[in-house]
């Protein structure tokens, strides 16, 4: 098949298309911005690939994504594209608004024009495949996880934004007929991942003998799914699902921030000890909270693993341990974004 994967440059996305031009044998076409979070370099290893594409576009650029539709005439659509930092939001919601918003409407419309005028078998296979986030569902206590059929409850700007795209590919399905699949994720990890996100931004500020920062005290619990296991999932979906279907896609890998940050010490303490024999976890420091910050987030994971027999192949010990690793390794690819993108600043503290 011919893929369009939007935000195909990004840490989920290249992942995803990674996976796709290694393990299968389809064609793949990465739209992506390029924003701050997004880094040709994610897809140095496959940018030579005979079955690679790339089109520089932002989706809220109506006349550049019907155009990229018309040219790459793909049978599947995945949607990655996206604001996704939550920090980022508190600080200016308006990007994610009309990134994760509109610019989700105007990939629909495009996507319907295209699908409307294709002939069959292809009208019948297509599939439109929206990636989205558990935050959507809110807050969890003590006990419970999400369900598919959890009721939608966001409380940040970003998850409100991405609970917005979702109700619009929905509303796309039993509106227009658009076949349409969805999954909802939860934190995910893995190699060329953004570093204001939380472990790796322990990692490179560990690495430069910067203070950790930790939220609160550290006790807010989120599930962790390493970024491969996710890509495997995505395309189990958009390959075997039925139009309309929605999956959560989970790492049944619970965990406190403040045990994440010493899981990050922990690996570094073993892969590259610091010179004065002291151990990382002495540089955490405990910072004020991010505001509304939802307490538990966690994924019942099992309908993905019954119909379509997906499974997480990473425990979060041997994914953490290779993603730090990985961050050891290729130094080059973080340096260069902390020189020209993000430099650990705090984000997410704005007042009105």
């Amino acid at each position: 098949m011919r893929i369009i994967v939007t935000g195909g440059a990004g840490f989920i996305g290249s992942a995803l298309v990674r996976h796709l031009l290694n393990e299968s044998v389809h064609e793949v076409h990465v739209l992506d911005k390029l924003t701050y979070a997004s880094t040709l370099a994610s897809l140095e290893s496959v940018c030579g690939h005979a079955r690679y594409g790339f089109t520089r576009a932002d989706i809220c650029d109506a006349t550049e994504v019907q155009a990229v539709v018309e040219r790459v005439d793909p049978d599947v659509i995945v949607h990655l594209a996206a604001e996704s930092h939550v920090d980022r939001s508190i600080d200016g919601p308006g990007a994610f608004i009309q990134t994760n918003i509109v610019g989700t409407y105007l990939l629909l419309q495009a996507a319907r024009a295209h699908w409307a005028a294709l002939p069959e078998p292809r009208k019948s296979k297509f599939r439109f495949h929206h990636v989205s986030t558990d935050e959507v569902f809110g807050a969890l206590g003590d006990e419970g996880l999400f369900t598919e059929e959890t009721a939608y409850d966001p409380r940040s700007p970003y998850s409100a934004s991405k609970a917005g795209s979702d109700h619009l590919v929905r509303a796309w399905w039993h509106t227009y007929g658009l076949p349409v699949t969805m999954t909802n994720c939860s934190n995910n990890y893995g190699p060329y991942h953004f570093p204001e996100k939380l472990i790796p931004l322990m990692i490179v500020k560990a690495l430069a003998g910067d203070a950790l920062p930790v939220y609160g005290r550290g006790e807010n619990v989120r599930d962790w799914l390493y970024v491969d296991d996710h890509a495997r999932a995505i395309r189990l979906v958009f390959e075997k699902a039925v139009p309309g279907s929605t999956y959560n896609v989970g790492g049944r890998a619970e965990r406190k921030n403040m045990d994440v940050v010493l899981g990050v010490c922990n690996v570094l303490d073993q892969l590259r000890p610091r010179v004065d024999g002291k151990g990382y976890a002495e540089q955490i420091s405990f910072v004020t909270d991010r505001p509304g910050h939802d307490f538990r987030y966690a994924i019942d994971c099992s309908r993905i693993e019954r119909d379509l027999g997906w499974s997480q192949t990473e425990s979060f010990e041997s994914g953490l341990h290779k993603t730090v690793a990985w961050f050891l390794d290729n130094e080059p690819w973080w340096r260069a974004i902390l020189e020209r993108q993000y430099t650990g600043e705090r984000l997410g503290l704005k007042q009105p």
